[in-house]
């Protein structure tokens, strides 16, 4: 895998924002007074992630507000993303445990404690009241932008609605705990409430905020939220042309801090033959279990064992 990327964008100064309006550091909330459905968007995720951070400064900056319904803008792990570091860039990531593997019932009521557990558990009821939710991601690798529809097929016809990007991932979640974009009704078939997961690109293209920006757009015009007309002139990148659904079928996780790949994969490769090595941990060899096997999401950057370090899936 290759080391460190460049920096082409600079983390926003959000300080402004601290104060918030809900008595939650970080959390703006606006209440257009008109019936309509409540829309999260959510922005540093992981602290060095922070493309999306700049897309809601801006739209804090320009003063965004709902048409219908209410509008909550959140800024997630500030502590994490306060001690970024250009020599050290993926230290910020979090501060003791990845926040987004914690959402799980059992996890945010039960005795465990730590730095995101303690922001999770202060978020919890924003996220729980959401009819439509949008979280903003980008990877360490140069990769096509992702959009992740959890694991049920609701997920695909959300994304298909928004309309961006041409990668859709259906996926089986994560080994060490769940995401929020799985929570509750947004991981049952049955319910109305859907979320979206976006990876915008590599961590610091300029490109990632690009992608931010219009799948944010896109997504408040899908739910209602802001008027269409104002959001269609703010628009800025071409629809793909197509959109393609990635289901994957099982994740790569390690078992020891001896795993490497076997080749330095970037992500979205499509690996034409059936039984070709992909990595290596200790005296496991991981081969693809299938012809044309894509894999996604290819990183050593959080090496720990019980940790995803690639999934592998097939276009359909």
């Amino acid at each position: 895998m290759s080391g460190q990327h460049p920096i082409g964008i600079r983390p926003p100064d959000i300080r402004r924002w601290r104060d918030g309006t809900t008595g939650i550091s970080y959390v703006q909330e606006f209440d257009s007074g008109q019936s309509g459905p409540d829309v999260m968007v959510q922005a540093l995720t992981h602290g060095n992630e922070y493309c999306g951070a700049i897309v809601l400064d801006t739209l804090l900056r320009e003063r965004v507000r709902p048409a219908h319904g209410r509008l909550t803008l959140v800024f997630a792990n500030v502590a994490a993303f306060e001690r970024f570091d250009f020599d050290d860039p993926d230290r910020s990531r979090y501060i003791d445990e990845d926040y987004n593997r914690v959402w799980a019932d059992e996890v945010l009521y039960g005795e465990r404690d730590s730095a995101e557990l303690r922001r999770a558990r202060e978020l919890r009821r924003f996220v729980d009241r959401a009819d439509f939710l949008l979280d903003l991601h980008s990877m360490h690798e140069p990769c096509r932008p992702i959009m992740v529809c959890g694991m049920i097929e609701k997920g695909v016809a959300f994304a298909r609605r928004i309309g961006m990007p041409s990668e859709l991932l259906l996926d089986t979640g994560h080994p060490a705990g769940l995401r929020m974009r799985d929570r509750g009704g947004f991981g049952d078939p049955a319910s109305p409430r859907c979320a979206a997961l976006i990876e915008c690109g590599q961590h610091w293209e300029a490109s990632s905020v690009e992608v931010a920006m219009d799948t944010t757009l896109r997504f408040l015009r899908v739910t209602g939220a802001v008027e269409a007309s104002w959001i269609d002139a703010q628009l800025r990148l071409p629809l793909p042309a197509a959109q393609h659904v990635i289901r994957v079928t099982q994740a790569v996780v390690a078992k020891s801090m001896d795993f490497r790949f076997a080749s330095p994969w970037r992500g979205l490769e499509i690996v034409p033959e059936r039984g070709t090595p992909i990595a290596l941990d200790g005296k496991t060899v991981w081969r693809t279990p299938y012809d044309d096997c894509v894999l996604v999401m290819p990183s050593l950057r959080h090496l720990r064992p019980g940790n995803t370090m690639v999934r592998l899936g097939r276009y359909e």
